[in-house]
């Protein structure tokens, strides 16, 4: 697609994304959600804490309103909390404007069907096609013009639903929240201290300028020293839009997104409630959370990269638990995506009924060192399907004997080949890849331009 990525429509604010494309999407989304089927549609929408979020939400508004439906506004909510309203308020799509982990001065438009998930493909090309002018869409007029509302109440039953789904107490538990300075802000410490903890919170006063600076899931190591300075039981480190956690335990270690799968995925199976006591990771996950779970006796479905990917492969198959390594973590019995402070409860769940601190939990699993090396090539394609390059890849994994990997795949966006190793050390890491970066030499893009 010309726009939409497997994230949204996504770039420098006013650059890559600007205020003529907000308008333009808000326009056909409320004409083909409400006027092409002769009603008014009802669109519900979010936003992060960025400066620009604020004219994207105008913008789309107004372009809502323009074809004749009715504009909801959440106002500051995480991703996930526009995706569950969308269902739980029975609307017909809803918005969201942010850029997620990215720095203040990009913005993102992520679109959310009636069933609370990424919007299929064939409505974003049709999107595209109408941000391009190849096709038209009428404006509305008298009383069919939209209205817009204040909608904080929905806000208000996200955070409800949050808590409604902890049945434990976290009464005498010293937990640190980093927010990101995004928009976890307003919504994470409220969850737990309803559920009774003692809650430390950093990064939380957004500026429109500062989100996602120096802090949360992407810059974890504030969050680790505040863990142990502080003698916390544990931390929990949201992304801008807060559908990500990496959590860091009492001794101030990372527990990232694989780890997060381990332990909620043996507690989950422990008792009975992993569907098919099978995970979904990406290709990209640890090949020691492999190993952990070949020996937990769990089983896993591997999906390329995206959340998108996963959660289409979990409704395909029913299964309950995946994510990414980053912290997308997506529990399927409760939520069609990623939501950073449900998985934060749900970690402290499996700690709580378990009785055991989360580095106790997370033992089990011995993460691999990984290597990855990107080698910009001049054609993909050709450069993938390479007899040398699978050739390279079979004496890669030679070296390791077994007992690690090699993973070569093409970028989704950009000419490149990334070649993925993990082994026992990082110097048999550094080995693999450099066999299999060899074989790519005479497909660099470099050597176009010599």
């Amino acid at each position: 697609m010309k726009y939409f990525g497997t994230d949204g429509f996504r770039g420098r604010a006013n650059e890559g994304l600007n205020v003529e494309h907000a308008f333009k999407i808000g326009r056909f989304v409320g004409w083909y959600y409400g006027a092409r089927e002769g009603r008014k549609a009802r669109v519900v929408l979010g936003k992060d804490t960025r400066r620009s979020s604020y004219m994207f939400e105008s913008a789309l508004v107004a372009g809502l309103v323009a074809s004749g439906a009715d504009a909801y506004l959440l106002h500051v909510i995480p991703t996930p909390g526009v995706c569950y309203e969308v269902v739980d308020g029975q609307f017909d799509c809803g918005i969201m404007v942010s850029a997620s982990h990215n720095p203040y001065t990009d913005n993102g438009i992520k679109l959310v069907d009636s069933g609370g998930a990424k919007m299929d493909e064939d409505v974003l090309l049709q999107i595209e096609d109408f941000i391009d002018g190849k096709v038209e869409v009428p404006l509305a007029t008298g009383e069919s013009i939209g209205c817009t509302f204040d909608y904080m109440q929905g806000r208000n039953r996200y955070i409800a639903h949050l808590i409604a789904s902890a049945n434990f107490s976290l009464q005498g538990v010293r937990v640190g929240l980093d927010c990101a300075n995004g928009a976890a802000s307003s919504v994470a410490k409220p969850v737990f201290d309803a559920l009774g903890a003692d809650v430390y919170v950093i990064n939380n006063a957004p500026t429109g300028l500062n989100i996602n600076v120096d802090c949360g899931s992407t810059h974890i190591q504030g969050l680790q020293h505040y863990v142990v300075r502080n003698n916390l039981d544990v931390g929990f480190a949201y992304d801008g839009d807060a559908d990500r956690c990496i959590a860091v335990d009492e001794n101030g270690h990372v527990v990232d997104g694989d780890l997060i799968m381990y332990v909620c995925g043996t507690y989950l199976s422990k008792y009975g409630r992993l569907s098919e006591d099978t995970v979904v990771p990406t290709v990209m996950s640890n090949y020691g959370l492999f190993r952990a779970f070949d020996e937990a006796g769990l089983r896993y479905e591997t999906t390329q990269v995206g959340d998108r990917f996963v959660y289409a492969c979990m409704r395909e198959h029913g299964y309950s638990l995946g994510g990414e390594q980053s912290g997308h973590i997506i529990f399927g019995d409760l939520e069609t995506t990623g939501d950073g402070i449900m998985t934060s409860l749900r970690v402290m769940e499996a700690v709580r009924a378990e009785r055991e601190s989360l580095a106790t939990l997370a033992r089990p699993v011995t993460l691999y060192p990984q290597r990855l090396e990107n080698v910009r090539v001049k054609d993909r394609e050709a450069a993938m399907a390479a007899p040398e390059l699978a050739e390279a890849t079979k004496r890669a994994e030679a070296l390791l004997a077994g007992n690690g990997r090699v993973l070569v795949r093409p970028s989704g966006t950009e000419p490149l080949v990334r070649i993925l190793a993990e082994a026992p050390d990082e110097e048999l890491c550094r080995k693999a890849t450099s066999v299999v970066a060899e074989a790519l030499a005479p497909y660099r893009e470099e050597d176009a331009e010599s």
